[in-house]
């Protein structure tokens, strides 16, 4: 009741949520099958709940194209005051950055759409299908600003960047999103940066909204799976979606620490820690 009553209270007010989930990789891309899409179904009906219109590119409908297409229709077509909720269940990998260079480590994090592939090959691949961190926060920060100081921006990453080369820690039937091969125009090797703080702060924009990320694990770990009632979901998302069952998107930290709170109490995820990046 306190849900629906609350729910209630924003008749009216604009709701667009877009889901990218991949399950089933091509079998030349070099990525694995993972269990995106089932992500996308738990979450998408708490959403629906809420008062969200809901948009989802499923597998080979997830290319490079159809999810910049994407975020620019939610860019064009929202307005001020627009809660807008953006999830990515798929893999994830580092990509090598190029001069001049804005991360420290020369390398950025990259989602990996339904037609990427996994290695560089001069004139056949070069990363074009690689969503780079760079380009999703300008159609973040585009967004902010399209929905204003009154609207709010949610961003779910369910994915990896960066995973471990140690198979030690992963057993046979666990399965792992993401890649610790880096993707590199010239051989380099991607060691990932050890830094075990768990939320960072986004910068405010004068008359644009507030804005938060959540990130399923910690640069250096890996992202795996959980089973639960018969089936496989990304760790983040299936405990995202246990707390919006009873809970609903706010502009506070109430919910994302119960994920967090959830997340860590699993015993399956001892070596997995949930991130956040927020403007508040």
């Amino acid at each position: 009741m306190i849900l629906f009553s609350i729910v209630g209270t924003a008749v009216g007010q604009v709701k667009n949520a877009l889901f990218v989930g991949i399950s089933q990789y091509p079998k030349n891309s070099g990525f694995g099958d993972i269990n995106g899409e089932n992500d996308c179904e738990i979450i998408s009906k708490n959403l629906e709940n809420q008062g969200f219109k809901i948009t989802k590119l499923l597998n080979s409908q997830a290319t490079a194209a159809n999810i910049r297409g994407a975020l620019q229709n939610l860019t064009t077509n929202s307005v001020k005051g627009s809660y807008i909720y953006i999830h990515f269940s798929c893999h994830g990998q580092p990509f090598e950055d190029k001069p001049p260079y804005d991360e420290d480590d020369h390398w950025d994090e990259s989602i990996v759409a339904y037609d990427a592939q996994k290695n560089y090959q001069s004139g056949v691949y070069e990363g074009e299908n690689h969503i780079l961190d760079d380009e999703l926060h300008d159609y973040f920060n585009k967004i902010r600003k399209k929905i204003g100081e009154d609207g709010f921006l949610c961003v779910v990453i369910d994915a990896c960047h960066s995973g471990t080369s140690s198979r030690d820690e992963i057993d046979d039937e666990d399965v792992i999103r993401g890649t610790y091969l880096g993707f590199s125009e010239n051989g380099k090797i991607f060691a990932p940066r050890i830094n075990k703080q768990g939320n960072f702060i986004i910068d405010k924009i004068p008359g644009s909204s507030d804005i938060i990320i959540l990130e399923a694990c910690r640069a250096y770990q890996y992202n795996k799976e959980v089973f639960k009632n018969g089936k496989n979901y990304g760790a983040l998302s299936y405990y995202v979606s246990e707390t919006l069952n009873n809970q609903i998107i706010t502009k506070n930290l109430d919910w994302v620490l119960r994920v967090r709170d959830l997340m860590e109490k699993d015993n399956a995820l001892t070596e997995q820690n949930m991130v956040y990046e927020s403007s508040f």
